[in-house]
C-alpha cells in the first residue's frame, strides 16, 4: 500500500548574519531628482550614505574574552561613511551592505 506524501513548499527567507562588530545595512533608495526638480541620469547619482540596520553581529571581542555589545540595533536608521562598506550582497530580493560598526557615523532618531 503506497501512501503519497506531500511536501509543503517551504518559504525560507535568506538572512545574512554578520559576525563580531559587523552590521548589515539596507541602503535608502537613490534620489531620482534634485530638490529643484531636475531628474538625474544614472551616472550622476551618488549612492546614498543612509540606510536601515537589517542585522547586527554579536559585538567586538575584548581582550578579556567578553563581547562589547554594539550601539546600533536592528531597525535603526543610520548614516554611514560614503566610502565605507565596499562589500554589497544580494540577499533574497534586496541588496545589502556589510559595514563595521566604526563606519556608522550616527543614528537618525525620530
Amino acid at each position: 500500500m503506497a501512501t503519497a506524501t506531500k511536501k509543503k513548499a517551504s518559504s525560507t527567507k535568506q538572512r545574512l548574519q554578520p559576525l563580531g562588530d559587523r552590521v548589515v545595512v539596507r541602503r535608502d533608495e537613490l534620489e531620482e531628482k534634485t530638490a529643484g526638480g531636475i531628474f538625474l541620469p544614472e551616472t550622476a547619482k551618488n549612492k546614498p550614505s543612509r540606510g536601515v540596520v537589517v542585522s547586527v553581529g554579536s559585538g567586538r571581542l575584548l581582550e578579556d574574552g567578553t563581547r562589547s555589545p554594539l550601539q546600533v540595533k536592528e531597525g535603526d536608521k543610520v548614516v554611514f561613511s560614503m566610502y565605507a562598506g565596499s562589500d554589497t550582497f544580494t540577499v533574497g530580493d534586496e541588496e545589502v551592505i556589510l559595514l563595521r560598526e566604526d563606519d556608522i557615523l550616527a543614528v537618525i532618531e525620530g
